[in-house]
């Protein structure tokens, strides 16, 4: 049995102890160096843009949609929501469209890229330009850019037989009817709600009734 003189003790021994520890965590660690960032990998990509021979050199991280507006200065092609889900973005590329924000531009060597400034110009409108502006096919305008270079793809895709979701017989050529282009530019979001106009400006370039 323990007498009071070593219970004495190992009250003391416990609170000096402690204050020790507490001592200890308060001296502040020595500082280490900090290390430098690495290097962002660099690689180089050509492409054609819009009919001419572009070549960069770019952070292989660089999205498409980035390169052709903050490297190229091709800012036609506008920035949505960066996740792939408003179309704002659409470029087309060897002949089909896609979403610019969703990959990365040194995916694309020697690809062919057409955005909205390689379609026409203000002297010279493609006819999908020009249909928008007769079927006011636009509000705010920042959707517009890539509801039009995805409604040039879409009549091609219908031209070259691509069926869609709601393309009834898979075995016949798709036709370019309302029900077909509503489901074909359903990736391209117009939150000011110009979609009966921007249909009928696709009908028109057709050549069918909206």
């Amino acid at each position: 049995m323990q007498n009071s003189g070593d219970l004495e003790v190992s009250r003391r021994g416990i609170l000096i102890g402690s204050a020790a520890s507490v001592a200890a965590t308060a001296v502040p660690a020595v500082a280490q160096p900090a290390r430098p960032a690495p290097a962002p990998a660099m690689a180089k990509v050509s492409f054609k843009v819009n009919g001419k021979a572009r070549a960069l050199e770019l952070d292989t991280r660089v999205s498409l949609l980035d390169a052709l507006r903050e490297h190229l200065h091709l800012t036609g092609t506008k920035k949505g929501c960066d996740h792939g889900q408003c179309g704002a973005c659409t470029v087309i590329v060897d002949g089909r469209r896609i979403n610019s924000c969703l990959t990365l531009a040194v995916m694309h060597e020697g690809d062919e890229i057409v955005t909205i400034e390689g379609l026409g110009t203000p002297e010279k409108l493609h006819p999908m330009q020009a249909a928008f502006v007769v079927h006011d096919g636009y509000q705010c305008g920042y959707c517009t850019p890539g509801q039009i270079c995805s409604a040039v793809a879409v009549l091609d895709e219908i031209k070259a037989g691509i069926p869609s979701h709601v393309t009834a017989d898979l075995t016949a050529a798709p036709a370019v009817t309302n029900m077909e282009i509503r489901e074909r530019m359903s990736g391209n979001i117009c939150r000011c709600g110009a979609y009966p106009n921007i249909v009928a400006a696709i009908s028109d370039v057709a050549g069918v009734k909206a």
